[in-house]
């Protein structure tokens, strides 16, 4: 799929405020209601806009610890990584789960109302996993910088036009 400028702007706009109409999108970047539509409306038929959400503050709703979690499996065989991803799927508490290639074969990240409450999901749900080796936990203690925000069009995601990246 090629991605051209008007595109890229539409994307950069959606990503800061979701909420902003098409004619409010198409007025800011000199496009019709209907043309700016359609492009928005291509690139979420595309699977380029995965989802529109509201970001919420995680400490006004009480989650006050975020916790990095390297997590090593026993062993690797076939069914091993597949368990421990699905198994991962059901805690609301794990907000990502990546696979790392390395020393560990996971790193998660990890939100929780307080120490209590990560040290009972730690031992009551994360290390009951039969796969699970070991958990290497780290808390944060600030935050310098959190975005959704893809650097679209900067000259820093790769080539012009590829939005082939995936889910990573």
């Amino acid at each position: 799929m090629q991605i051209d400028e008007f595109d890229e702007k539409i994307l950069a706009i959606l990503q800061e405020d979701a909420s902003l109409s098409a004619a409010q999108i198409g007025e800011r970047i000199g496009l019709s209601q209907s043309q700016c539509w359609r492009r928005i409306d291509r690139l979420d038929a595309e699977g380029v806009i995965e989802r529109r959400v509201a970001l919420v503050d995680r400490k006004k709703v009480g989650l006050n610890v975020m916790l990095f979690a390297h997590v090593k499996l026993a062993g690797h065989n076939r069914n091993a990584l597949p368990e421990f991803s699905k198994a991962i799927q059901d805690f609301p508490e794990v907000l990502e789960c990546h696979v790392l290639m390395g020393n560990v074969d996971f790193l998660l990240r990890i939100v929780t109302r307080d120490v209590d409450a990560y040290e009972r999901f730690f031992f009551e749900r994360l290390s009951q996993l039969p796969m699970v080796q070991e958990v290497n936990s780290m808390i944060a203690l600030s935050q310098i910088k959190s975005t959704t925000v893809l650097p679209i069009g900067s000259g820093q995601a790769g080539a012009h036009g590829n939005a082939s990246s995936g889910n990573s």
